[in-house]
Order: structure tokens, then sequence, then C-alpha cells
């Protein structure tokens, strides 16, 4: 196998999903992997090197959503123009996990913040900034996707009593690590070692100015992104990193440094919501009713667990917050699903439906909305 495409993660099993792509037209394919987007424009690297790359016209018209577009981490099947520095994708090479939100705004599409990670780093900063409620969503995102999740606590040099905090983060995740780190005094380093091993991916999710640009020139031990420093009023950060990009860290494991999230709308998360909140889950099922709504029913467990102190109130506030979020996504789906059912019969195609609600150049353009 070739050398350049195993650093960024190209394996045996990555090879025989490859076996199976062909070009119709007979023209040779080579297998890549998207590094970087920038708006419908592509970054991949192939085994001869980066180039710039975009979908084919057929590959645009057959997508049915955002989501179906390739996304920095995936592996594509790509045709190398002759005499150009550019490539064209031709196919998608099925995705072993996708990390998604739903797209900011109205509409009612999927981003993929990144395909084909293996370790998700959920990261924190420790200042004013600390929000348990928010780790809790980015929990149901990434166990939702399959991804392993790792709770990462930055700037623990400005924290007097870090040990509150990661005893916080293990009641809100129980069963996930929770590591703080300072990049500044070099605290935690080791203890990341175990999942930034060779040919595996990691990203690095969290909200602006929690410091992922810094762990990554951190870890890399130099500067591959500009840092900026985070407002002094309420510690919130200013963007740096602007568009999803790869590194390679010296010790092979390939980095997603991502843009910061503004928020995070949740998309299809069921399984990761009802994993997040397990223990809730659990106590609602030991409820006397099975229709139990854990307001004023008689033997609601739940209730019970909230007035002995046992269930914390802001924790199960977020549950049922965000049990209408996903509810409320259902529906309009649905909705959305029989609009366009109705459209695709009266324009003679699905094709046409799709094309009257927004162009896939303007899902493109608007792909990096944080």
């Amino acid at each position: 196998m070739n050398e350049r495409l195993m650093a960024w993660g190209w394996n045996e099993s990555w090879a025989e999903a490859f076996e199976g792509v062909v070009h119709p037209g007979g023209r040779k394919l080579v297998p890549a992997r998207v590094t970087a987007q920038f708006s419908h424009l592509y970054q991949v690297v192939t085994e001869t090197g980066e180039r710039h790359a975009e979908v084919t016209g057929k590959f645009e018209y057959e997508a049915e959503s955002r989501g179906d577009f390739p996304a920095v981490g995936d592996w594509v099947a790509a045709e190398l123009l002759d005499g150009e520095a550019k490539a064209v994708i031709h196919a998608l090479l099925p995705r072993r996990s996708a990390m998604s939100r739903k797209v900011a705004g109205n509409v009612l599409d999927e981003q993929i913040i990144g395909a084909n990670l293996d370790v998700v780093f959920l990261t924190s900063s420790l200042n004013e900034d600390w929000n348990v409620r928010r780790l809790e969503r980015y929990l149901i995102v990434a166990r939702e996707a399959g991804i392993r999740p790792v709770v990462l606590l930055t700037k623990a040099d400005l924290c007097d009593d870090p040990q509150a905090y990661v005893d916080e983060a293990e009641r809100a995740a129980p069963d996930v690590p929770v590591i703080a780190v300072s990049a500044v005094t070099d605290v935690g380093k080791e203890a990341l070692a175990a999942y930034l091993q060779p040919g595996m991916t990691v990203a690095a999710a969290g909200s602006s100015g929690v410091g992922k640009s810094t762990l990554l020139n951190w870890l890399a031990g130099d500067a591959l992104q500009e840092v900026q420093g985070i407002r002094e009023d309420d510690a919130r950060g200013r963007h740096t990193t602007t568009h999803r990009e790869l590194f390679i860290l010296p010790g092979g494991a390939v980095w997603l440094d991502t843009p910061g999230m503004r928020e995070l709308q949740l998309w299809d998360s069921q399984s990761g919501w009802q994993e997040t909140f397990a223990d809730i889950e659990a106590l609602a099922a030991s409820c006397r009713f099975t229709d139990c709504r854990h307001e004023s029913e008689l033997g609601c467990a739940v209730r019970a667990a909230l007035a002995e102190g046992t269930l914390d109130a802001s924790r199960y506030a977020n549950y049922r917050k965000t049990e209408r979020e996903l509810a409320r996504i259902a529906r309009k789906e649905q909705s959305v699903s029989k609009r366009q059912q109705k459209q695709a019969a009266s324009r003679g195609g699905r094709h046409g439906a799709k094309r009257a609600e927004l162009s896939k150049r303007d899902y493109l353009a608007a792909y990096d909305d944080e």
C-alpha cells in the first residue's frame, strides 16, 4: 500500500472498499482522502500528493442532501486530471462514522462535522465559558455517530480547582474519560497518548475560544494554526479556524481541527440521546405507569429522584429540552418528506422537487456557517 495514503489512515479495509468502485467511462480512479473543504472546493490527498477537487455533475445531481456530499475525513474515488493539479470526485466510500448536526438556522438539513473519526475530544475550557449542559449536547452527537468520546478540559492553568470541574463532567458523562490539560504549563499531554495512535483519526469539537487550535499546535510542537485571545467580558472566543482541516501529528495520528460552533443543533440523534441520559431513562422505566409524563403521577421514579436530590434538576431539564428538540425535528422531517413526494409527483421526478428548494451550489456555499 502507498505510504503517503497510509499516513492519512489508509489501510486494507479501505482498500477493500475501494476495489468495487469503477469509472463510468472506464478511466482510472484513485483513492483520496478529503483533508480540507472551502465552500464547494475540496483539498484531497492522493498517492501522488495534494490536489484541489470538485465533485462531478452527476454526483451533485444525485445527492439527496448536504450530508451526501464529501466531508473532511471522507475517503473518495477520484480521477486525476492530466496536466493539472486538480481532481474530480466520482464516488464516496462508505463512511465508518460521521459526526453530524443540524445546519444553523431554519433549513432542515444535515451538516457533517467530520467523517471516519475514531475519537472525538469534546473540548471545554475551565473559565467563565464552562457549561456542563452544553457538554451533554456534544455527547449526544458523538454517541449517535458511534465515535468514542473523550471530555477534554482545557486551560487548566486558569482554574484554581480543576478537579471540581472534572468531577462535574464525570457526573454528566459516566464511563467517559475526562482529562484536564494545559498547553501553557504542558500538563496532561501524556494522558492523551492512548488516543493519538498511528492511523487513528481524532477530532476536537467545541465552541470558539476553548483552545482547539492551541491544543493542535501544542500536540504538533509547531504553529500549524493561528490562535486568538478570548473576549475579556465573557470569556467567549473569536473565530480563528474558519474551515475544517486534517493534520498529521508527530506520533502518526490524524487530527481534525474544526471551527468553533456557536450552536450545536441536534440531528437524528435518538440513540445518542438515550445513551447520554441512560440514567434518566432507567428511572423512567421504573415509574408505576408506562405512559408516565413525570409531572404529578403517583409512583413516578423520576420525580422521586428529583425530590431526593439524586437526580440533578438542571440535567433533567436538559433531558426534557433535548427530547422536545428531537421530536420537533422528527415532525419537520415527516412534513418535508411528504411535501417533497407531492412535488416530485407533480414535476415528474424527485430531482425536480429537490432543485425547487435549494440548488446544490447553495448547499455547499453555506456549508461552513458557524
